[in-house]
């Protein structure tokens, strides 16, 4: 396992950066509902034609595309390995693990030096993490600064015996990552960290962590599967970036420009497009 810094002539996103909302385009809008819903916990806020927004209290965590046509389709390129939900504690990850036991099926465990993961998959195969984080005091710090992340077993019989029965993820929950699976890691880093601005925490064979204000991660990237064609319709339709404030997104709309990527200008901030298509949404925080 390795670390790097990331590109010197690059500012660092604020330290307060954080993820918002994603997006996924669906064949079974009503099917994938009750799964988020039941699965793993999140609300239902509203719904409308061919939309589901599923999120914790009125904070909104996920969306719903819904698209018949894309039923007979399985994804070939670039897009999603999976979205990752941040618990606020371990009694909640426990009830994490009674609801994928008791509806669904665990498609894998790890602790990872700095959080407790639970893994499954959906019904249209987007990959799907829980987590909670262990304190930051406590998470490994390299030589040079990075925060280390490994992989080793996990302790399910004490994370179950923390659950408390809890049907619903509690406040506090977000999306603490996501995890995309790219052509290049060259090129995720060169748009990510030396455009975007974020920091580049561990990389190890065939992935890359990297992160804003010191995380372990707020972005993951593989090439684990070898894709080497770009994000066809299916699965990830969008992510959102939230910066602190209006200079933070100003700035980042600048590099953007520099580096001659095409930037949309929208009423809650900018879009901009990654090398493998991924539709990349940055906006203030409050801004919605």
């Amino acid at each position: 396992m390795t670390t790097q810094s990331k590109s010197e002539d690059t500012d660092p996103l604020p330290r307060e950066t954080r993820l918002g909302r994603t997006a996924l385009v669906v064949a079974d809008l009503e099917e994938m509902t009750g799964f988020y819903r039941d699965v793993v916990g999140l609300s239902v806020l509203r719904t409308s034609d061919g939309r589901s927004v599923l999120g914790v209290d009125d904070t909104p965590l996920l969306v719903l595309e819904g698209d018949e046509d894309m039923i007979e389709r399985h994804r070939t390129g670039a897009g999603l390995y999976h979205n990752a939900f941040r618990v606020p504690s371990r009694e909640a990850l426990g009830d994490a693990l009674g609801r994928i036991r008791e509806y669904w099926q665990l498609g894998g465990v790890s602790d990872h030096w700095v959080s407790e993961a639970l893994y499954l998959t959906d019904p249209e195969r987007n990959g799907i993490e829980i987590y909670r984080d262990y304190p930051r005091a406590e998470w490994p710090i390299g030589d040079d600064g990075t925060v280390r992340i490994g992989t080793e077993a996990l302790d399910l019989d004490s994370i179950e015996a923390a659950g408390t029965g809890g049907q619903r993820v509690p406040p506090g929950t977000d999306v603490g990552h996501v995890h995309l699976e790219v052509s290049s890691l060259e090129a995720f880093r060169d748009f990510y960290v030396d455009t975007l601005g974020f920091e580049v925490q561990t990389t190890v064979p065939a992935a890359s962590f990297v992160s804003a204000g010191g995380y372990h991660h707020h972005l993951g990237a593989n090439t684990w599967h070898h894709r080497t064609k770009p994000n066809d319709g299916r699965g990830l339709s969008w992510f959102e970036i939230v910066v602190p404030d209006r200079d933070a997104l100003d700035a980042v709309r600048e590099r953007v420009a520099d580096h001659g990527i095409p930037v949309t200008v929208t009423d809650d901030g900018i879009e901009v497009t990654d090398p493998d298509g991924i539709e990349v949404r940055l906006l203030v925080e409050s801004v919605r």
